[in-house]
């Protein structure tokens, strides 16, 4: 795995955390990006969107649009990856207690 494929996957299991903490289980793009930031992932929007895509194609979210804005909600799947139920490929795995 290199650098850019860990760092995607290391995104990626931040942004189900993050919808995972949500009362309704959704987030914009734009709260992403900051959550993202926090953890160090300083990333363009486009990077964002590549990565909720990447999710949605495994299942873990769904993508709305709200204006020029997506909004991830998290799925059965996704929460199942979140809480070590079933593995996602492509997503880092989370720690135990995490």
């Amino acid at each position: 795995m290199t650098y850019a494929d860990h760092a995607a996957a290391d995104c990626r299991l931040i942004i189900l955390k993050a919808l995972a903490g949500e009362t309704d289980h959704r987030l914009n793009e734009t709260l992403i990006q900051k959550i993202l930031e926090s953890f160090g992932h300083t990333k363009p929007r486009d990077y964002v969107r590549t990565q909720l895509n990447r999710l949605e194609s495994l299942g873990a979210v769904r993508i709305s649009t709200a204006g020029s804005v997506q909004v991830a909600e998290l799925l059965g799947p996704g929460l199942d990856h979140v809480e070590r139920r079933a593995l996602l490929d492509g997503v880092l795995k989370p720690s135990p207690g995490a």
